[in-house]
């Protein structure tokens, strides 16, 4: 039984962050990290009848309604499938389902949005710039520590699956949604050198201070809610 995702807690967590407002994903990130797949669906729920109201206050209707929920929905999946490249994929792939029963058929994808016929090469190179744009000046130091532990890691992990094919694409999630959605997942993962790394990425990537603060508290607020105890100190914003 959902017992964390109630509309007092899921307001209580948007209110935390200032307009324009991603708090969503972070929660989401934190939600599937932390093992609460049950928690998704009521998540999206949320969200979506947001969405709904929105449109019902602009008169959006018709193709343009559509066309926004379908992006929310892929937003929703992305976020969860990057998510799973720190939280390992069978809890991705248990969100996603728990996500798939409730989701409207016209909201559902039958084909990858990734295109499949990318050379691996390409997707390297997309990789590396990716890499270089999230980490900025600290992006050497980084890809040497991940080269010297393991050459596997640094080339192949990061710059060709994880950079180049998972977190580099940006239709649906951009490079700031991404290192937020890093940092849900790194926090309730209890990991903090890479919480660090990715709290200065959402800085780099345009986060203010007070809105990767508010993302920090974010985090720590739904990942606590499924039940995660830290064992290291989780780094503050500087």
């Amino acid at each position: 039984m959902v017992d964390i995702a109630t509309p007092e807690f899921l307001a209580k967590l948007k209110d935390l962050y200032p307009a324009p407002n991603p708090w969503w994903i972070l929660v989401l990130s934190a939600f599937s990290t932390g093992n609460r797949p049950d928690a998704v669906p009521l998540l999206f729920q949320s969200v979506l009848s947001e969405l709904e109201r929105a449109q019902e206050k602009f008169n959006v209707t018709g193709e343009e309604a559509h066309a926004e929920k379908l992006t929310l929905a892929r937003k929703f999946r992305d976020t969860i499938l990057k998510s799973g490249m720190l939280s390992g994929y069978s809890k991705a792939i248990n969100s996603l389902n728990s996500l798939h029963k409730i989701m409207p058929k016209e909201l559902q994808d039958t084909r990858p949005l990734r295109d499949t016929s990318v050379t691996t090469d390409e997707y390297e190179k997309r990789g590396q710039e990716f890499f270089k744009a999230l980490y900025g000046d600290t992006a050497e130091g980084v890809q040497s520590l991940l080269d010297s532990i393991m050459p596997d890691m640094g080339k192949n992990a990061f710059k060709l699956v994880a950079y180049g094919c998972v977190y580099g694409f940006l239709e649906y999630t951009d490079q700031l949604e991404t290192s937020y959605t890093l940092v849900g997942s790194l926090i309730a993962g209890d990991t903090p050198l890479q919480i660090n790394w990715h709290l200065n990425n959402a800085r780099r990537g345009g986060a203010t201070l007070d809105q990767a603060r508010a993302a920090r508290e974010i985090a720590i607020e739904a990942a606590r809610s499924t039940g995660v105890i830290w064992k290291n100190q989780i780094p503050e914003v500087n």
